[in-house]
């Protein structure tokens, strides 16, 4: 006999999934987007994704290859890892091999997958990004935050990392390293990375290199620590930031020899969930990863103008008080409001939580709080995504009418008005407070 069809199931999810909320850059976007709907003028600084259209020849690889159906190689399309095997010699001078390359259907599905391959502990600065404390609670892994200071740039300690790790000197490790940094927009000295990468040699700890947003930094220098630390270093890339093509969902890993085990294992893994990466995006992938004089130039403007916007956005927030270090990358401000604790005390404004909602509540502006990267609620910390502007309009005036001109004021004013509106708006809220 059928039992009522009204009755319900019991609630039986895996203890490590009970609690967990979304991914909150993916949270506020959706609410950003609710907002928008109900009719409200918003400021979309929360969800971290590149203003820049996908440069065009990329695309038209993509159209080339929309045929492209047939199931790929696990590990990924042989073209692809060639061009990334050139690329990653080329850019950051780090010689591998095809076989050394997995492709994934982004990098955040591809460091998931490591952390449940390998066991050992995760260790992250703080403040870092969203998902990869989420990640290693899904899987089981303990998670062994490392503080970091403002006055340091938010970066992580050699010395630190070495207290952590000589306590229990063989236990197992993955250290996840992201530069320029999500949320910071801060990068790492040469010096830093040659004493972290001998603090990482010393007690075989596994090295996550998260070099997503490398090509962004605004110099152009950006230096792998994988020419320090070679044999124990994993580097994680893909298209999402530096090629605008976020919603592509491609991923690179590049492991060293030594490692091949790991990467062995993550492909089992990947066989019997994903199976492959989009076979038309991994085509289109190899003609991104073809370096070039496009690419030169696609960067150089991209990275101008987001150098622009970082130092004005960041100089603005210095003037009111507020403490938050210059970007040297990425398009993010990792920002500590600590001034304003009295003022917004008297609006009964406690955590960095009830702070973000309060100023898009009143301003529209939204941001994320610090407790979304680790640090503590209490904290008035927030991380600003300075990508609110039409960035196909803004890269395509910087690479026609001032293509020999530097950037100024002016076109901040007239192709960056949403994230300079945004800007002042935050400034007048915490003063008017």
């Amino acid at each position: 006999m059928l039992k009522n069809k009204n009755q319900k199931h019991a609630i039986n999810l895996n203890l490590n999934v009970r609690g967990l909320s979304p991914s909150a850059t993916l949270a506020i976007n959706e609410k950003c987007n609710h907002l928008i709907q109900s009719g409200k003028n918003v400021y979309k600084l929360g969800l971290g994704q590149s203003p820049f259209p996908v440069p065009k020849h990329v695309v038209e690889a993509l159209q080339k290859n929309a045929h492209q159906k047939d199931y790929l190689p696990v590990k990924g399309l042989p073209i692809l890892k060639e061009s990334i095997t050139k690329f990653n010699k080329k850019i950051f001078n780090v010689d591998c091999s095809p076989d050394d390359i997995m492709i994934g259907p982004g990098s955040k599905e591809l460091i998931f997958i490591l952390q449940l391959v390998y066991y050992g502990e995760l260790i992250i600065p703080t403040p870092s990004w969203v998902s990869y404390a989420p990640q290693a609670r899904i899987v089981g892994r303990n998670v062994t935050w490392i503080p970091t200071e403002k006055e340091n740039n938010w970066r992580l300690s050699p010395e630190k990392l070495e207290l952590i790790c000589r306590a229990d000197p063989t236990r197992p490790r993955i250290v996840i390293l992201n530069y320029p940094s999500n949320p910071t927009g801060c990068t790492y000295p040469l010096d830093r990375l040659k004493l972290l990468a001998r603090v990482a040699r010393k007690y075989k700890v596994i090295l996550v290199s998260d070099e997503i947003y490398g090509l962004t930094q605004f110099d152009g220098k950006h230096i792998s620590i994988a020419q320090y630390y070679p044999e124990g270093t994993i580097i994680s890339s893909g298209l999402s930031k530096w090629c605008g093509a976020g919603g592509w969902r491609l991923g690179t890993f590049t492991f060293p020899q030594s490692l091949h085990w790991l990467l062995d294992a993550m492909a089992i893994v990947a066989s019997e969930t994903y199976t492959a990466t989009s076979a038309p995006v991994q085509f289109a992938a190899a003609s991104a990863f073809d370096t070039g004089v496009w690419m030169e130039e696609y960067l150089f403007h991209i990275r101008r103008i987001l150098k622009l916007i970082g130092y004005f956005f960041a100089q603005k927030l210095i003037e009111i008080k507020v403490k938050v270090p210059i970007p040297e990358g990425a398009f993010y401000l990792f920002a500590d409001f600590e001034f304003y604790r009295e003022k917004l005390l008297r609006h009964e404004i406690y955590t960095s939580v009830e702070m973000c909602n309060k100023l898009l509540d009143d301003t529209g502006v939204a941001i994320l709080p610090g407790g979304d990267f680790g640090r503590q609620p209490e904290e008035l910390t927030a991380r600003i995504a300075y990508v609110n502007f039409d960035g196909a309009k803004a890269l395509s005036v910087s690479q026609t009418k001032y293509v020999t001109a530097e950037l100024d004021d002016l076109f901040l004013k007239d192709y960056c008005d949403g994230v300079l509106e945004a800007c002042f708006k935050i400034c007048n809220w915490f003063t008017g407070l």
